[in-house]
């Protein structure tokens, strides 16, 4: 079975690279080779690799930067999904797209399940939800929505390596503590998202985060102990938690995105932290 993953070098991408199952081809084009803002350049890639399944781990993901470049944000993660969405439908190819807990306003207090009221509250998460309901409109049968959380992994920019940077650096650190979501493995995600290729039915949208709860003050704290066990940081830092309101960015958070995810064989999020600061130390 060929498959087509619409990014190249991305952290969800990467791991679905590494994770991909022997029986699949898995053909991962960056932005050299395919334009996803130009129906043509999709098509003469259809038609190249003629894929069963396209999984759309591209994104514009920089969400303070969406405020101010909310044309780019909207060509990305709405417009581009559009026209995936169209090829998909006509070719008979499963889509499969990767969604953000960002579509929600963070005003709950008890897990979001798949069927909440979306109401995104920054330009990225509105962008994200224009490009689910472009696929809800122009290919809403096989095809998933998958919204997932806080990713990270051993491969690209995120969260967990800008922490260890930051812990070697300094003497103490702020962090946010009310912002509560829960951190997501990429490759657990990818190992998901592999599952869902191939299962014989979709539902039109299912959430996945790792197991557990966590701030970015926890988080930040899990880091930096696991690090220090492992030998990655030499030294402990101190680390504050503060609020929002102390750490304003141009982007507006919700403060609550946990995300009512799957049942089945996920790892709590400080289990999978730890494989994946234990490939870094490999490094």
């Amino acid at each position: 079975m060929n498959v087509l993953i619409i990014g190249k070098n991305g952290q969800v991408a990467w791991e679905l690279q590494q994770t991909c199952p022997s029986h699949i081809s898995a053909h991962a084009l960056g932005r050299n080779e395919i334009n996803i803002t130009d129906p043509q350049s999709i098509e003469l890639v259809i038609e190249q690799l003629k894929p069963a399944v396209i999984i759309n781990a591209s994104a514009y993901t920089a969400v303070d930067k969406a405020e101010s470049e909310q044309d780019a944000a909207y060509l990305i993660n709405a417009t581009a999904v559009e026209y995936l969405a169209k090829a998909a439908n006509q070719h008979g190819i499963r889509l499969l797209h990767i969604s953000t807990d960002f579509v929600f306003d963070g005003t709950k207090n008890t897990p979001y399940q798949v069927d909440d009221q979306t109401n995104p509250i920054n330009v990225y998460g509105a962008s994200k939800l224009a490009g689910e309901l472009a696929i809800k409109a122009h290919c809403p049968t096989n095809s998933a929505i998958v919204r997932t959380s806080w990713v990270y992994s051993s491969h690209d920019n995120n969260f967990v390596k800008t922490m260890l940077r930051l812990m070697a650096e300094k003497d103490e650190l702020n962090v946010v503590s009310d912002q509560i979501g829960c951190p997501t493995n990429a490759n657990s995600l990818a190992k998901y998202l592999w599952q869902l290729a191939e299962q014989d039915t979709l539902e039109p949208i299912y959430h996945y985060s790792d197991l557990g709860v966590a701030s970015w003050y926890d988080f930040a704290v899990a880091i930096q102990s696991i690090a220090l066990e492992q030998g990655i940081l030499s030294k402990k830092i101190v680390i504050h938690p503060i609020p929002s309101s102390d750490y304003p960015t141009p982007a507006i958070r919700p403060f609550f995105g946990l995300l009512a995810a799957i049942e089945g064989s996920r790892e709590h999020w400080i289990t999978s932290l730890k494989q994946t600061l234990l490939l870094l130390g490999d490094e």
